[in-house]
């Protein structure tokens, strides 16, 4: 890892500087766009409120992080040289290594000569008169610029719960979100994890081998597959590589953006005995695709039945107390929040040491000096673990003053729910960019790719600007209008719509109720965002060209002409909405 250059806290704030682009976020998303500015010759300044690059992997670092997506698809596809030099060390990779890749690709392109680091983006402004955005940081910075990308990221603004005397308890208390640098030993700690979604599920397991004892507070159960996680087969990785273009094809051409094994024959129509094979050799493979095992699990709540029943028994399987196992059961459509994966989480209830506590009924009242309390009873803890996951999709735009035309703020636009066109921007805010923004597939597809196809789009558009002598581009609210009701009713179709998730916010108390994320798949996605390209940027108004008829140059989106996967999607299915995810 670069050093960098200097302590933040010595630098002296930027002033007066101009810039064609300021990017808030130096993730993946936002590395990638700085990269693919400076190819088109232009200048940019990121702003990162971390120390170095990595966005969600530099902040989530607790025990057991581990991306669900498998190493050799979760990566940049934009440089064959980075493809061919790295070697992953797993089949899932670890938070550390992820981060390690970051860094590398940081290293690579130098891109950290362009990054403000440790500083928060507090207002972005657009200057109507000048056509520019303002954007001001708690560094003291100010700085414009013609275009304001947002990389912020869809998890990244980390929900504490305002439980009432937080603060009087004694001991520390973490979020899986924003955890030490430095790492946290709970050796000989009694240590409560409130929470048990994604990242309490990878934590657990590896916060019971160090702790006295572990105390979960389940608010609701979450299904979990096994991630069967193992070393880098060389030959698998070999294989890949060998052909790494014709493969990230494959993976584009599905629904999810990730390649795999999916049967898309329908539950119901199989016998139990063959809907329990199946189940099996899906089980056996572990992760994500295990919803791969039929075609209709998330279309049909008769399927979907089927494979929530078997999860159940699988749990029941494994933990040995059948009151525990009950609890650990979720009664909810199997994958209508997102799947998790596990190494050993099931497992580690059977441990002496390990309490499951279920505040579905009885929330957690307060905290005190000692401990937690819950239904009356006060669980003495030495440190607490808050798995409370994200303000999803949205809490980083909120934490931004962004105001575009007629002072209009993007948080009173959203107010009832993020409003977009394709994800990529909102009318009232020209030259506004979002990567994997409300509104696009981001958390229902692989992440790398979903930045990636948003940033080449990005880059045509601005290259297209340039072209013609634009000064701003923007949707026009009909055009939102549409794509935003698209978004809601392609939601119907799936199961995904009819719980309780942060797919539409409901983990955020007072939040609109809006199914946020595109469930309509990658590829039928990414097609419609070339059409709007080829079209001449359909449904966007650009102000000031020059050459209004000119046809807009494919340049980075031509690798991105999406292909469907036939054996998966099929044209009734696409006529019907009913295009399957995972």
């Amino acid at each position: 890892m670069s050093p960098k250059s200097q302590n933040p806290c010595d630098r002296q704030p930027e002033t007066d500087t101009a810039y064609d682009a300021v990017i808030v976020g130096a993730g993946f998303a936002g590395m990638y766009m700085l990269h693919c500015l400076r190819t088109l010759g232009l200048s940019a300044r990121v702003f990162e409120a971390g120390g170095d690059v990595g966005g969600t992997w530099y902040w989530n670092r607790y025990p057991g992080a581990r991306c669900d997506i498998e190493s050799m698809q979760y990566s940049y596809s934009f440089s064959d040289e980075i493809d061919q030099e790295w070697s992953w060390s797993e089949r899932y990779s670890p938070q550390p290594e992820i981060l390690a890749y970051a860094n590398h690709v940081a290293d690579r392109f130098n891109l950290r000569r362009d990054i403000t680091f440790d500083t928060c983006v507090t207002d972005a402004t657009f200057d109507e008169s000048a056509k520019r955005w303002t954007v001001e940081t708690d560094r003291g910075d100010t700085v414009t610029a013609q275009f304001c990308i947002m990389a912020v990221g869809c998890l990244s603004a980390a929900n504490m719960p305002p439980f009432e005397g937080i603060d009087d308890f004694d001991g520390p208390v973490y979020h899986t979100g924003q955890w030490p640098q430095d790492g946290v030993d709970f050796s000989g700690l009694r240590v409560g994890v409130i929470g048990t979604g994604s990242s309490a599920i990878q934590s657990i397991p590896i916060i019971a081998q160090q702790a006295a004892s572990l105390t979960v507070f389940q608010r609701t159960a979450s299904y979990t597959v096994p991630a069967w996680n193992a070393k880098m087969d060389p030959a698998y990785e070999q294989s890949i590589k060998a052909d790494y273009p014709e493969f990230r094809a494959k993976a584009r051409a599905r629904p999810t953006g990730f390649y795999f094994p999916f049967n898309m024959k329908p539950a119901l129509d199989a016998t139990p005995e063959e809907r329990n094979a199946k189940y099996e050799e899906f089980w056996a493979r572990g992760g994500l695709p295990f919803l791969g095992a039929f075609g209709d699990l998330l279309f049909e709540k008769d399927a979907n039945d089927t494979v929530a029943k078997f999860a159940r028994d699988k749990i029941r399987g494994i933990v040995k107390d059948p009151a525990v196992a009950d609890l650990l059961c979720p009664d909810n459509v199997f994958g209508c929040k997102r799947l998790c994966v596990d190494t050993g989480y099931y497992e580690t209830f059977n441990q002496p040491h390990v309490t499951l506590v279920d505040v579905s009924k009885n929330p957690i009242e307060r905290f005190t000096n000692k401990g937690v309390v819950t239904d009356g009873t006060e669980y003495e803890l030495d440190a607490v673990v808050c798995a409370t996951g994200f303000a999803a999709m949205t809490g980083s735009f909120d934490r931004i003053r962004i105001t575009g035309r007629n002072g209009l703020t993007l948080a009173e636009k959203w107010r009832a729910g993020p409003r977009t066109y394709l994800g990529l921007s909102t009318a009232g805010f020209p030259n506004l960019f979002m990567i994997t923004g409300p509104g696009s597939p981001s958390v229902l597809a692989n992440m790398i790719p979903s930045i990636e196809q948003h940033v080449d789009w990005m880059m045509d558009c601005i290259a297209h600007m340039r072209d013609v002598g634009a000064a701003t581009i923007e949707p026009e609210t009909a055009y939102e209008d549409n794509w935003v009701e698209h978004v809601n009713e392609v939601s119907k179709v799936s199961l995904r719509s009819t719980c309780s998730s942060w797919y539409v916010g409901a983990n955020i108390p007072g939040h609109p109720r809006v199914f946020m994320p595109y469930i309509g798949g990658f590829p039928i996605y990414v097609n419609r965002c070339n059409d709007v390209l080829a079209n001449g940027f359909e449904g966007f108004t650009l102000d000031g060209a020059v050459e209004t008829n000119a046809p807009p140059k494919v340049r980075w989106t031509e690798r991105w002409c999406a292909e469907l996967d036939l054996e998966v999607i099929t044209p009734a299915m696409i006529a019907a909405g009913r295009v399957p995810v995972v």
